[in-house]
């Protein structure tokens, strides 16, 4: 796609300053869904009230959710407060109003009968979601040097919000990882005899260019063929895309005959956080393991068990 070179200073910046690049691409998304609402008007012309219609727009008119919202607000207040250095003041934006949902979960059984419908490759993935808490982008990206077996630990790096965190390495893995890392470090070594690597954090490739020899680095999930990195264009083998992973999870719920509940990928992890609580571990330790920046975000868990805390016994089963 052509960039108008407005568009392109705007993604340059962006990556000078080392965002995801899903952020840079919901930036820019929003960015130009702005500027075609305003009639293709430049955002220097724009003012705090323009970007108070168009947010209010989204809420009443797209009826977005308020995560949606809040990311289109973040895209405009990089746009003015750090490329085109025009604080905006503050705008009283009509709020999206839709309610959190209770997140949807499955019960033991039910994890086990998908599990019996996967790959051995996708069913190691969906593992790793329900027993670590992963998010699926983050099983993806996790390298050899992420797995501690020592320790039964899994570190996260640069999550959702660019947080990293420690996880738990479920036992019952651990030896189809240890057989997964060895066959990627041989196609890594395969790679390397033509000079390609796994696709690397562009500031680190250019400070360490050798690095991606280093089998620490090597995908554990690799994907199947090369790609161009995005940023330095360099030939690359990228990780598995998570599409592989959904389209394969979709056919085994169907598989399963869960029909009654929508299942993502997400709904491991809404499972792993419900299963640690009603197992009775503190909500902060769960907290700690998710990687949430607010504890009110976990308790979410403790009215999809239907108990305000874990522990917690109706009267009427007392009597």
């Amino acid at each position: 796609m052509t960039k108008s070179p407005f568009m392109a200073s705007l993604q340059h910046e962006i990556r000078r300053r080392g965002y995801a690049i899903k952020t840079e691409k919901n930036y820019l998304y929003w960015v130009r869904r702005f500027i075609l609402f305003h009639h293709k008007q430049h955002p220097t012309k724009l003012s705090d009230e323009d970007v108070k219609t168009f947010l209010s727009y989204l809420a009443n008119a797209q009826q977005v959710s308020p995560n949606t919202q809040k990311v289109a607000l973040n895209a405009l207040a990089f746009l003015y407060n750090q490329f085109l250095n025009q604080p905006l003041g503050k705008i009283a934006f009509s709020p999206s109003k839709k309610s959190p949902r209770i997140p949807i979960v499955l019960s033991k059984e039910e994890v086990a009968r998908i599990f019996t419908h996967l790959s051995a490759r996708d069913k190691l993935i969906c593992g790793l979601m329900y027993g670590s808490g992963l998010r699926i982008n983050e099983c993806l990206r996790l390298r050899i040097k992420d797995l501690d077996f020592n320790h039964n630990a899994i570190s996260v790096h640069n999550g959702k919000g660019g947080k990293s965190r420690t996880t738990l390495l479920p036992n019952q893995l651990a030896g189809e990882l240890h057989t997964l890392c060895e066959r990627a470090v041989d196609i890594q070594k395969g790679d390397n005899q033509k000079g390609i690597g796994p696709s690397m954090p562009y500031a680190l490739d250019k400070k360490y260019p050798n690095a991606y020899r280093k089998t620490g680095w090597m995908f554990i999930f690799p994907s199947y063929n090369y790609c161009h990195h995005p940023v330095s264009n360099k030939l690359c083998r990228h990780h598995l895309h998570d599409s592989n992973v959904r389209k394969a999870l979709s056919r085994a719920v169907q598989k399963a005959g869960i029909t009654h509940k929508h299942v993502t990928c997400h709904t491991f992890r809404h499972s792993f956080a419900t299963q640690m609580l009603l197992a009775g571990y503190d909500i902060r330790t769960i907290q700690t393991l998710l990687g949430h920046t607010d504890l009110s975000t976990t308790q979410i868990y403790t009215h999809v068990i239907g108990q305000q805390f874990a522990g917690t016994t109706s009267p009427m089963d007392l009597l």
